[in-house]
């Protein structure tokens, strides 16, 4: 069932990653699209209202010159000066004096000439006229204002002569005093004179609204917005241009990335397959790291470390088969072989050497089940060998569950086997955890080990951790001890015991068997830290 599992779980991975990225592909190519169309439609509304402040300025300059003037209503004086605005302002069609809704002078002649009707009055005081007929054209494309009886006439698509790289662009100027829902008079094209509503209190804003890309700017000199607007699809061809050139990417990464997946799986799935193999076939095998008293310098013990060779003589790490062993549940199975193995190599042997232990490690999964109290009675009565001849070594990982945790060291003292946490300071436990457990040794990692004597800043943790686990009554034990250097340190700050190849190797239990009886015949001296358990 858990295999089932795994093949859904994997099947469906890869398929995430085949469809997922180029979905996000996709999905970016619409965002960058939408991006790149808001902001060319905001440089035509930008470019709409820069044309329209500039009207605006040259209106307001020309109204201010003729009336500052003083010269009277259609004089010598004041024909000159209409004249003088015509030629100087290019964005003027033309100025001159008022009377009841007509120019009756401007610049270009004394024509009469009738501004129609006006459209509304700003709070300035100026009064728009949208429509001025022209002859018989009532819906020419002048408009005209006028203020203190002096007008200008304006063409009203000028402001509206954006450069456009792309048909179907709709541009208005929309005078925000205009009255409540009238219709932008100054446009080009579809304009909703509601998606004003939108801008709100900023300068400007881009949005998709009834099927149109919108740029809204507001204008600085007069209370009046520039609106440009695009059709959405304009969008959607450009989302596609892009989709072209990422989505096939997008597509080769998802079939790489479900390819490794699959790799992946495989290769753990394949190991996973080997380490039932050789559970069958019996390719896994203990060898034994020395463990010395650092004041007698005797070896005291031994850590039991799994190791696996194959059938054709490779050699598969623990590194590697472990970690499998505890995702598919192979791990108390592994810890049951562990037991067996040294009931093999060293049965005889604890039974004949009460003071010597055998440190075994084991698992969080091993802690959640019985399975391995009954494994351990039964390998102490088959053997003869005492409870104490055992360590049980556990590293921080299986602290996580503290209640498991606790209940199951209970147990273990409670049968007179010392508990150790292993690999301390590289996971998850903290001072008060190892306040509420019942332990009997710490192993200091030697990630902890490795700077003393250097200047390297960890070179002073491990001070702590000895100073932390004396004050708790835990007895120590050192990892990784390959110098001489590092003995006399840990031994100086009261560290009982020290493991590492300055002591001996991972060997055969056979070789370790040597060393016991050659240290039991020798006369060393006692500060002869290492000669007992030299490999």
């Amino acid at each position: 069932m858990r295999k089932k599992l795994l093949y859904i779980i994997v099947a469906l991975s890869a398929c995430a990653a085949i469809t997922l990225l180029p979905w996000f592909a996709f999905q970016e190519a619409r965002h960058q699209a939408f991006a790149e169309e808001a902001k060319l439609t905001l440089a035509y509304a930008r470019d709409a209202r820069y044309r329209a402040d500039e009207i605006g300025f040259q209106a307001d300059k020309a109204l201010k010159l003729l009336s500052r003037s003083g010269a009277t209503p259609c004089s010598a004086e004041a024909r000159v000066l209409m004249h003088q605005v015509h030629l100087t302002s290019p964005y003027l069609q033309g100025i001159g004096f008022v009377r009841d809704d007509t120019l009756i002078c401007s610049s270009f002649g004394d024509i009469p000439t009738r501004l129609g009707h006006i459209s509304f009055r700003t709070s300035a005081g100026d009064q728009l006229y949208l429509d001025v007929p022209v002859e018989h054209d009532a819906r020419s494309a002048l408009m005209a204002v006028e203020r203190g009886g002096i007008a200008v006439l304006l063409h009203r698509d000028l402001p509206l002569a954006t450069w456009a790289t792309k048909s179907g662009v709709s541009v208005a100027i929309i005078h925000l005093e205009r009255p409540e829902g009238a219709s932008s008079a100054i446009s080009r094209g579809h304009i909703d004179t509601a998606w004003v509503r939108r801008l709100g209190a900023d300068r400007e804003t881009t949005f998709a609204a009834n099927g149109y890309l919108v740029a809204i700017v507001r204008s600085r000199r007069i209370p009046s917005v520039a609106v440009a607007a695009i059709p959405i699809a304009s969008v959607h061809e450009r989302a596609q241009a892009i989709a072209l050139r990422i989505v096939p990417a997008g597509l080769v990464v998802g079939l790489i990335l479900a390819a490794v997946i699959l790799l992946l799986v495989r290769r753990q799935m394949s190991v996973a397959s080997a380490l039932r193999y050789a559970l069958r076939n019996n390719e896994f095998y203990l060898v034994y790291q020395p463990l010395v008293d650092l004041v007698s310098g005797k070896c005291v013990g031994v850590e039991a470390l799994l190791r696996m060779r194959r059938g054709t003589g490779e050699m598969i790490g623990p590194d590697l088969f472990i970690p499998i062993a505890e995702q598919t549940g192979l791990i108390t199975r592994l810890t049951e072989r562990v037991i067996s193995l040294i009931e093999q190599d060293a049965g005889n042997f604890l039974v004949r050497h009460p003071t010597f232990h055998v440190a075994i490690n084991i698992s969080s999964a091993d802690l959640k089940s019985d399975e391995l109290l009954l494994l351990i009675d039964r390998f102490l009565e088959r053997t003869g060998t005492r409870a104490s001849n055992l360590i049980i070594e556990i590293t921080e990982r299986g602290f996580i569950d503290l209640a498991i945790a606790q209940r199951a060291l209970a147990a273990f003292r409670a049968r007179g086997i010392e508990v150790a946490v292993d690999d301390f300071g590289t996971g998850y436990s903290s001072l008060s955890y190892l306040e509420s457990l019942d332990l009997d040794l710490l192993k200091i990692d030697r990630s902890f080990i490795e700077p003393i004597g250097t200047a390297a800043p960890t070179s002073q943790v491990v001070g702590h951790i000895i100073a932390m686990a004396r004050a708790l009554g835990l007895r120590m034990i050192a990892e990784g001890i390959e110098t001489e250097e590092q003995a006399d340190f840990v031994r100086r700050h009261g560290v009982e015991y020290a493991q590492g190849w300055l002591f001996g190797k991972p060997v055969a239990f056979t070789e370790i068997e040597q060393m016991v009886d050659a240290q039991s015949a020798s006369n060393d001296s006692p500060h002869a830290v290492h000669s007992g358990c030299s490999t």
